[in-house]
């Protein structure tokens, strides 16, 4: 069965961006530029009559932002959201990622400049972006939740599990010990932290390892971000640190981030795995080397297979290891490699997540 061009809404005030960008998606046959606003009240009229099935707005717009748009979206259409942006500085990732909180799925660049090399590979990964985002089924935003499933286009759907549904089980809250958490994620990631991360209270008992796929200079913006959502410090790992309880950490951008034989952390600028650098596997292998048993590992929404063999090294090590399920991933790509490999010892909604671990650490 051919399948209809994804219809994509573009939110832009610059009239250069707008063009470039519209040049981009229209090179690609599956995509199909039906409209373009250049605020978002304008853009908001628009919906209803082109049904687009992926929005792409910019962050700083007269007469509506992006923020506020995000929000109007998410409660009166809602639909897969990407965040197009040029800036990255300090003012505007607070912004970027309160978007992301508000039911944007992803950011992605803005494309600028730059040689003819660069715009090739800009704009490869602005169209996979929202191929991605065209599968991705949201629901309205209720209070502080935003309902998310995967589905095939264009209406296969899967049911969500209601949040309140996942009872905790006794088995398995036995005697493990557990000393350090490491956590995966790609795209849908950043909310998916956000949903665990801010269950943890400020005494959390163990240090915890965070690595997400994201774009280019929004790292600092994320760790800000989580930072400002969470009792728990939220840092980028120093070289040579050894982790603490009670602090979040990230590897820097464009470094694996592993631990030495003391315990600490180390950098490593080897060639990407699994398509990343960092690497959620690289670091997985390394916690499950230094922890063994004591490791617990979580793998969340994401493409591709990053994090699959890392999940299994931490199980095969007698660790604990959970896999964010279908229903409430974005995209079911690294938890369903992971399970396919037997090395998930939980599956559960994103929402059940933290439950679990606080009960396992007895928090």
């Amino acid at each position: 069965m051919i399948l209809s061009p994804i219809k994509v809404l573009l939110v832009e005030d610059s009239p250069v961006a707008t063009i470039v960008l519209k040049r981009i998606l229209d090179a690609s046959p599956e995509i199909q530029v039906v409209g373009t606003a250049c605020n978002g009240l304008e853009a908001l009229e628009l919906i209803p009559k082109l049904q687009p099935e992926v929005i792409c707005t910019d962050l700083n717009m007269a007469l509506m932002n992006g923020l506020e748009f995000t929000q109007e979206v998410m409660r009166k259409y809602p639909r897969p959201i990407l965040i197009i942006s040029a800036s990255v500085q300090a003012k505007d990732t607070q912004n970027v990622f309160e978007l992301m909180k508000a039911g944007a799925l992803d950011v992605f660049p803005k494309p600028i400049g730059g040689l003819a090399s660069d715009y090739a590979r800009l704009a490869n990964e602005l169209i996979a972006k929202v191929k991605v985002l065209s599968g991705v089924k949201v629901f309205t935003r209720h209070q502080k939740l935003v309902g998310i499933e995967i589905a095939d286009r264009p209406n296969q759907q899967i049911n969500q599990l209601p949040m309140d549904s996942y009872q905790l089980s006794s088995t398995n809250l036995n005697s493990q010990t557990i000393k350090l958490l490491a956590v995966g994620a790609s795209t849908g990631g950043p909310q998916a932290l956000h949903s665990i991360i801010s269950q943890f209270p400020a005494n959390f008992p163990v240090p915890v390892i965070c690595i997400q796929h994201i774009s280019e200079g929004f790292l600092q913006g994320l760790v800000d971000w989580l930072g400002f959502e969470s009792k728990l410090l939220v840092k980028i790992a120093g070289l040579g640190e050894l982790p603490q309880a009670g602090i979040v950490y990230f590897p820097p951008e464009k470094r694996h981030l592993e631990l030495d034989a003391q315990g600490r952390f180390i950098y490593s600028e080897s060639a990407h795995f699994a398509g990343h650098c960092p690497s959620i596997t690289v670091t997985f292998k390394s916690v499950a080397n230094f922890y063994g048993r004591a490791a617990a590992g979580v793998l969340l929404t994401g493409m591709g297979r990053d994090g699959a063999e890392g999940m299994l090294a931490i199980a095969r090590g007698g660790g604990l290891t959970i896999a964010q399920d279908e229903a409430s991933s974005v995209v079911f790509g690294m938890p369903k490699e992971a399970i396919a490999l037997g090395a998930a010892q939980h599956v559960l909604p994103v929402s059940a997540i933290a439950p679990l671990l606080l009960a396992k650490l007895k928090v």
